[in-house]
């Protein structure tokens, strides 16, 4: 990896973890553990298409490592590891068939996959009481992931506007 990836990597894990703690600061309106939006997203999205999947897991584990230790929750670390294991993994095999101006599906792909991941570490460690969240965090993932990736499409389509316009 050159000099210039590994800083534009480490720019995007940077604004990501900026992403996150800003969102720990918005209270939850729901009384449901592990509903959130999930905005730190938007940067792994982008970076899905944009960069090889080794540097992408890369950047979301030092992430999710540094925000659980940011956010005093070291907990939240195993629920955020399986989660994104299973998002990455399937996002990775979806944009052989999503492109990129359609990777809002991808993102609510992403985000059901991440739920699922929360859920089976979940079950792991607390017993399979806790799958009567599921729904929940389901339909949350759809409108989060949909938003996110939203969000994402747009960042991707001024980027390369402006691209296009430097050249």
């Amino acid at each position: 990896m050159n000099v210039k990836k590994l800083a534009e990597l480490s720019i995007l894990t940077g604004i990501a973890l900026i992403i996150f703690v800003v969102e720990l600061q918005i209270p939850n309106p729901f009384p449901i553990p592990g509903i959130k939006l999930g905005l730190a997203n938007i940067i792994t999205v982008y970076a899905l298409y944009h960069y090889r999947a080794k540097e992408v897991m890369t950047m979301v584990f030092i992430r999710i490592f540094l925000a659980s230790v940011l956010g005093g929750n070291m907990m939240a670390f195993i629920y955020s590891f399986f989660g994104s294991v299973f998002c990455l993994t399937g996002m990775l095999l979806l944009k052989r068939f999503i492109d990129e101006k359609h990777l809002w599906i991808a993102s609510v792909f992403g985000a059901v996959l991440h739920n699922m991941g929360q859920i089976t570490a979940a079950i792991f460690i607390m017993g399979t009481g806790v799958i009567v969240y599921l729904p929940f965090l389901l339909v949350s993932g759809c409108i989060a992931g949909a938003f996110t990736g939203w969000i994402a499409q747009i960042a991707v389509h001024r980027i390369k506007g402006n691209d296009a316009k430097q050249k």
